[in-house]
């Protein structure tokens, strides 16, 4: 008689903890700017994240982009890979950066319907306190279509 194989028991971690993360871009590394941002707006309050690139899609968007993302529950901030392009400036990627770390600060509320808000208007007067706010929303306007098909 063979040997029986025994089954190891193993804490699942959450299925986007096993994906391989990559803050290293072909133009910009992720992690410099998040550390910055920590440090300079946040006092370090955001501690176990990571972030990373996300997946490139096959299509561009059609209709609306999405610059960036958060995952409270693991703690995983995506930033878009049409980002990591030598037309973006540093800036406007420091302030998608922000934009997703605040979302881990200032708490969601819940109108009266019922529906999550994420965007309120304490987010909104936190938002306007990054740097090149303005100078990032302009641009964000004036090149949307960049990354829209």
């Amino acid at each position: 008689m063979g040997q029986r194989k025994r089954k190891i028991s193993a804490k699942r971690i959450p299925l986007q903890r096993e994906l391989l993360f990559s803050p290293e871009g072909k133009y910009f590394d992720l992690k410099a700017p998040f550390d910055k941002i920590n440090a300079e707006y946040f006092g370090y309050a955001l501690k176990g994240y990571t972030i990373t690139w996300g997946r490139r899609r096959r299509l561009p968007p059609k209709e609306y982009f999405v610059f960036g993302t958060i995952q409270e529950e693991d703690k995983i901030i995506r930033i878009h890979p049409l980002l990591d392009a030598p037309f973006v400036p540093a800036w406007f990627l420091e302030y998608v950066i922000y934009h997703e770390m605040l979302h881990a600060i200032v708490p969601e509320e819940v109108d009266e319907n019922g529906r999550r808000r994420v965007h309120t208007p304490e987010f909104y007067r936190r938002e306007r306190l990054f740097r090149f706010y303005k100078r990032a929303r302009r641009w964000e306007d004036e090149n949307l279509d960049r990354f829209l098909r």
